[in-house]
Formats: structure tokens, sequence, C-alpha cells
């Protein structure tokens, strides 16, 4: 019989890069900065998380990577995912932006690397998107990160990606391994995540825990009484059986070691279906909704 997974054990594959394991649970750390989010890092990193979201614009690649370095943890059992928002002006450049992403969280040895490297947004417009995964594919095909993928990006972004021509008629990577998501039963964004499944891109999902505006919402307040968990906990664990990778955000040492606790229970398939009546279409959304058209 196999042992039931845990926060440090439960990993998911990349379909399109089998070779990488993600961790099905992370932390992510927008708007923690400087100490605090090292010594968040930190907190998590003891509590069984392995997994750890940042990016360009959150300004706190190297406390992460400061993190990385004294947490005592092999590198390999480690997974950070980061993001670049915009492109540098020349795919030279751009690729650059992300070397300096790399060196920041992983140092400036030869062997450095990230795990995930996304495109934060699709806003920069289709030449600033190819100039982004360009620079990401060159970054993944030179060892600098084991895998690449977007954030918000609907359909036809996605599909648009096929399309980029590269120099000397090379082969591109697509589909993304990757496409991070605002996720909860409020915003489902039933469109892309069903193209992302039919793919094989995995599916992160950030603000699973509706930056705690949904915390009274009275059928999430039944069901944390019912299973006697608290509502964040419910909202992580409707994530993790949705397929989804949350990455739900605290500061608090208590409230990350909670949202970690979340592998001794299941919601039941009706109260997942309670769950997933809430849905609210783009009006969920608290950050964006993508565009799929």
């Amino acid at each position: 019989m196999a042992a039931k997974p845990t926060l440090t054990t439960d990993l998911l594959p990349l379909p399109n890069n089998p070779s990488v394991l993600i961790p099905h649970l992370g932390l992510g750390v927008y708007r923690s900065l400087d100490a605090q989010c090292v010594q968040t890092c930190l907190t998590a990193l003891t509590a069984g998380y392995r997994h750890i979201d940042t990016a360009q614009f959150y300004g706190n690649e190297a406390e992460v990577g400061l993190a990385l370095r004294t947490c005592n943890i092999p590198r390999d059992q480690l997974f950070i995912t980061t993001k670049i928002m915009v492109p540098a002006g020349s795919p030279e450049a751009t690729y650059e932006k992300l070397l300096e992403s790399v060196r920041k969280i992983a140092g400036e040895g030869e062997g450095a690397y990230v795990d995930l490297f996304l495109i934060h947004s699709p806003k920069s417009g289709r030449e600033g998107r190819r100039e982004m995964w360009l620079a990401l594919e060159r970054l993944l095909g030179e060892g600098k990160t084991r895998s690449i993928g977007v954030s918000n990006f609907g359909v036809a972004q996605v599909e648009e990606i096929k399309g980029y021509e590269r120099a000397e008629g090379g082969k591109g990577v697509w589909p993304p391994h990757v496409n991070q998501l605002e996720l909860h039963p409020w915003c489902q964004q039933k469109t892309i995540t069903s193209y992302c499944k039919q793919h094989g891109i995995v599916v992160q999902a950030y603000s699973p825990l509706v930056r705690q505006y949904k915390a009274s919402e009275p059928t999430l307040v039944s069901l944390a009484e019912k299973y006697n968990k608290s509502t964040n906990q419910i909202l992580i664990r409707y994530s993790l059986q949705k397929g989804w990778v949350p990455l739900p955000k605290s500061d608090d040492p208590d409230r990350i070691r909670a949202n970690g606790d979340v592998y001794d229970f299941e919601i039941s398939a009706g109260d997942m279906e309670v769950l997933d009546a809430l849905d609210k279409g783009d009006e969920g959304a608290i950050v964006q909704a993508v565009v799929n058209e």
C-alpha cells in the first residue's frame, strides 16, 4: 500500500517535461520583503514546504536565494518559480534580465539554476511576449532553468507561441510546461484550465485563499465546520483536489504551517460540487481573469 502523500512528498510530474517534478503545494511570497521574506521562506521550508514562488516584480528574489543557501536542504529537493514581467528591449537584454534572476536566487556558480521561469503577464503584446519566450527557451537550453511557462495567458496567447519564428528554423518549446492563473471556487476559469489539461500544461493557482475576502462566506464556513478545518485549509484542499498547484501566501508562521497541514483529510465529491457551484466566472476574479480570444 502506497504511503499517503505529505507536504514534502506530494510531487507532480510536468507532462510535457516529465523529468521535472513540481511540489503540489507551494508558498507565494508576493509583498514579502527584506528580512521578513527570508524568515517566511525558512519557516515554510522547516514546516515541509519545498516550493517557493517569487518574481522579478516582487523585488525579493535575492531574499529567496538567501533562504535557500541557509536552510540546509539540498538544492535538488527544492523547487523555485520566478517570473519576468516585461522584456528589456532586445533578445539579448531580455536574456540578461533572466540571468540576473538566476544569479539572485541561485548564485553565480556554473550549476546555478531555477526550476521554473514564467512570463508573468501577456500585457507586453505579441512582440514582447515573443522576445521573452525566446529568451526563456534559450535559458532552458542552457540549463539555467529546468522548465518554462506563462502566467495569466488565455487560450489564444498560449496558441500564439506555436507561431513564433525562431533563428535558423530552430524547434521551439510548446506547449508551455505551466500556466499560473488566479484560481479559487469563485474564479475557476474553466475554459483555460480545460485547455491546459487537454495539452498537459500544469496549472499553478495564485490567490487560492482569495486574500481572505471570502473567509466569512456561509458555504465555506459551513464546510470548514463540517471537516473541522480552517476556511484556508478547505480552499487549499479544494485546489489540490482540482489538480491545481496552489500557492497560498502568508508571513504568519502559524498560518504557514496550517496552510500546509492539509493532507489528513479529503473533501467529498459532493462537497467539491458545492464549492464548484460558487463559480462567478470572470466577475469572481480579484486580480484578473484571462482573455481567451
